[in-house]
């Protein structure tokens, strides 16, 4: 069995260049959430430097609440939002040589999509008029991937190893008990159990069936990076490979 590993990085939480010795891909934040411009394309050239494949993280123009505060905005104002911010991400990339691979929403506005497959198809299809050739990571079984599906997308169906998940396998609100997962071996259990049942693993013991070529921890946490070696050890102890998707 082969798998990709990702993470959120640019973020500023600090543990970019650890996670790159660990991670397959990077989620590199494009700017509005957290970042900067400055810190897209450091980040960029470090995990390019390390074999990491690229790719854009967008979210809402909201740094106050890291981008995790829900915002009723308008499709039209979504797409100039997620085009802004994709653009943003491939002139940083092509300015130093190099190549994104995937696009990947952020936060409150990935959640919003996660249950409304307008918003999802209008923030992919802003994305892929900026790079056509971009594969979507998606919140595997969820409005995502029927919006990545009704674009005839190349997609990447995303699990999390530090998310609890709900019935219809979006994420627990984080304000919720147990939502997020701060014990690496916990979440490195839980994720070797979804990839053997090919399924997503609910709170509540309910089974998603999906198909699982990521898995995602968020770069932010504290534990970002035991989570990640963790995670990395208990995979190959189990016989997977970690390969970009």
């Amino acid at each position: 069995m082969q798998v990709d590993l990702n993470a959120d990085m640019g973020e500023g939480a600090g543990a970019d260049a650890a996670l790159c010795d660990v991670v397959t891909s990077a989620n590199i934040c494009c700017g509005l959430h957290a970042g900067g411009p400055l810190e897209m394309a450091r980040v960029m050239r470090l995990a390019a430097a390390k074999g990491v494949g690229l790719g854009a993280h967008p979210g809402f123009d909201d740094r106050a609440n890291f981008g995790r505060t829900r915002m009723p905005l308008r499709l039209p104002e979504i797409t100039d939002l997620i085009a802004f911010q994709t653009g943003a991400a491939q002139a940083v990339a092509q300015a130093n040589g190099l190549k994104l691979r995937h696009f990947k929403l952020h936060g409150a506005l990935a959640n919003m999509a996660s249950e409304d497959a307008d918003l999802a198809q209008a923030c992919y299809a802003a994305a892929r008029a900026v790079v056509p050739d971009l594969r979507i990571m998606v919140l595997a079984a969820t409005a995502q991937e029927q919006a990545a599906k009704a674009l005839n997308a190349a997609w990447a169906g995303e699990i999390f190893a530090d998310r609890a998940y709900n019935d219809d396998a979006t994420l627990r609100d984080r304000s919720l008990p147990g939502a997020v997962l701060h014990d690496a071996e916990t979440a490195a259990s839980r994720i070797l159990a979804m990839l053997r049942a090919g399924a997503i693993l609910s709170e509540n013991g309910h089974r998603i069936p999906a198909r699982i070529d990521t898995i995602c921890l968020h770069g932010d946490t504290p534990e970002a990076l035991a989570l990640a070696q963790a995670l990395r050890n208990r995979l190959a102890a189990a016989g997977v490979t970690l390969a970009k998707f």
